[in-house]
């Protein structure tokens, strides 16, 4: 009998034991179950059969999907947002800054860059002072940080070659929500309110972005006579009702009365460019995303590389624990620390710099990276840029993605650079300029504001494009429509991207969960991971700082604006990121 009782009680023993153990494993990470299910998790809380808007401002999504009803095609929508977000979105949509548009047609996959430019008076030293120290302030607020604005140009040129609709269609919408104006959100006023001290800094800002000098509420409507005067202008005119004429005598008088540098000159000269799209394979799903000067296309192409032969840790397999997500971690982690040392000595302007595109996205030079990551961290002093001999020759910013029926795909991202840009209004035109200056490297080795390092390729050089982050991307399965996104958030930029690709290939997440998931963040320097709450759960963080890693945890970043595609059924599923306050709508 006792021998029996032994047995029962080593029995109900060992089931506990497996049951805690069990129960261990399949807990979720960070509240969200990295089990791989069999197939992609396509759905989201909304959805559409014949089109889909992602935007930061519910105003400006409303006008894409007003325009696709109309029986426009995702060109002319996004061409409308783009008006639109200067409106509603004034934080970073624009007509006084730049970005970069990938278009995907039946034809043709193609992207435009209409980046903003170094002024014709630009230096490389001018934000240097007299003993060579980097003067910060300069670059980044006020007249003397604006680059020529791209965004009407790129604009424009989008809807003229790819787009179906007349300006008139595409710009009634922005002008009537510029003239009749829009009711405040509450963030918008939080925003707006955030700023207030800077905005009294400058009385044509001032004008604009406060109340008579009293700040805004939640519910008023926000009216702008002068920006809906100026698009007025580029409805009848075109890009010559803002590169020329009152528009552009507006803005060099700005600039003369602040100690600026962009002249009508500046302004006649400036064009788009049409360029091709870096692209690569992973895992059976071909990438699509931006070319110099945007680092974030081949950044992201690197990173895919990297991590695509590595094992995707499962939390709910009792064959998988705490080290395997800790390893997974070390080397997406050390990934991103090489991937962002190679941007900071070969990525610029394209027609300046001889960029080693086919180089840096090459799988043999990934693989050769990856045999560099050790099991523990590599100090950022020890990690160089690392073609050598294989060399052959917002933090503000907002992202939208627009698909239509018959499956053509925008992913745009547009940028003041800071929120707000330089916090300059064009008096009497009533839009912002950015602050782009910033993101040239204005003394090599010296991290600008999102502490990004740059080198010679970068220098400020008059007519040159300064280099971006801006990572606006399409995916392909066996040809058809799968995934359009892209994010606002500097540096972050890119690893909000790729997590998010990541999060739905491999970890066969939902489109919300795997847009809202905490994120983590290395660009190499500073030397520490940068994370959100609740991005690594404890016992995996202190596997990682046994590993060298120091971590900080630091406030939410990047605003996915993204779209899933299940071709087969011909349905889009759309998200608007947490962490903003955006809309996505489909019908």
């Amino acid at each position: 009998m006792v021998r029996k009782n032994l047995g029962f009680l080593i029995t109900i023993l060992l089931l506990f034991l497996f049951l805690y153990y069990a129960s261990y494993f399949n807990k979720p990470l960070n509240g969200t179950s990295l089990k791989p299910p069999s197939a992609i998790q396509f759905k989201s809380n909304v959805s559409g059969k014949n089109g889909m808007v992602v935007s930061a401002s519910k105003y400006a999504s409303q006008v894409g999907i007003d325009i696709l009803q109309r029986g426009g095609n995702a060109v002319d929508a996004a061409v409308a947002i783009g008006f639109a977000l200067a409106v509603t979105y004034p934080q970073a949509g624009n007509i006084g800054g730049g970005g970069f548009m990938v278009i995907k047609t039946k034809d043709t996959i193609t992207s435009i860059d209409y980046r903003e430019k170094a002024p014709l008076a630009s230096v490389r030293n001018m934000y240097l002072d007299s003993l060579g120290n980097f003067l910060p302030e300069k670059s980044q607020i006020g007249h003397l940080s604006a680059g020529v604005p791209g965004s009407v140009a790129g604009l424009l040129y989008a809807l003229e070659k790819y787009g179906t609709m007349s300006q008139d269609e595409i710009l009634d919408p922005a002008i009537k929500l510029a003239e009749g104006g829009f009711e405040i959100q509450e963030r918008f006023a939080e925003s707006l309110n955030d700023n207030y001290e800077t905005f009294n800094e400058y009385p044509s800002t001032r004008k604009i972005f406060t109340k008579g000098g009293l700040k805004f509420n939640q519910g008023e409507l926000f009216i702008q006579k002068d920006l809906a005067n100026t698009l007025k202008l580029i409805k009848i005119h075109g890009r010559d009702g803002f590169y020329s004429g009152i528009t552009a005598e507006l803005i060099e008088k700005e600039m003369q009365s602040g100690g600026g540098i962009i002249t009508k000159e500046d302004l006649l000269n400036y064009q788009a460019v049409e360029r091709k799209v870096i692209h690569s394979n992973y895992k059976g799903y071909e990438i699509y995303s931006m070319a110099p000067p945007s680092s974030g296309g081949i950044a992201l192409i690197q990173l895919l590389n990297m991590v695509e032969n590595e094992s995707i840790p499962n939390r709910h397999s009792v064959y998988y624990g705490v080290n395997d997500y800790a390893n997974y971690l070390q080397v997406v982690f050390e990934s991103m620390k090489r991937v962002y040392a190679d941007r900071s000595e070969y990525l610029g302007d394209p027609d300046f710099w001889d960029v080693p595109v086919n180089d840096l996205i090459s799988k043999q030079y990934s693989l050769e990276r990856r045999k560099q990551i050790r099991d523990n961290s590599t100090p950022a002093g020890e990690i160089k840029p690392g073609l050598g001999e294989f060399y052959k020759e917002s933090s503000q910013t907002t992202h939208y993605s627009v698909i239509d029926k018959d499956g053509n795909m925008v992913s745009v991202t547009t940028t003041l650079n800071n929120t707000y840009g330089s916090f300059v209004v064009v008096d009497g035109a009533g839009f912002l300029l950015n602050d782009e200056m910033d993101d040239f490297a204005s003394k090599p080795g010296e991290p600008n504001m999102f502490g990004l390092i740059g080198s010679d390729a970068n220098a400020i050089a008059p007519n040159k494009r300064m280099l971006s982050s801006m990572t606006p991307t399409i995916i392909l399965k066996d040809g058809s429509p799968f995934m359009i996104l892209g994010s606002p958030g500097g540096g972050k930029i890119i690893t909000s991207v790729f997590q998010t690709i990541v999060n739905i290939i491999d970890f066969k997440m939902s489109l919300d969960s795997a847009i809202d998931k905490p994120r983590y963040h290395h660009q190499w320097l500073p030397e520490y991971v940068q994370y959100e709450a609740g991005a690594i759960d404890n016992e995996v963080m202190a596997k990682l700082v046994e590993k060298g890693h120091e971590l900080k945890e630091v406030p939410d970043f990047g605003r996915v604006e993204g779209i899933l595609i299940d071709w087969t059924s011909h349905t889009y599923y759309g998200h608007s990121d947490r962490r903003g306050y955006g809309k996505a709508i489909g019908y």
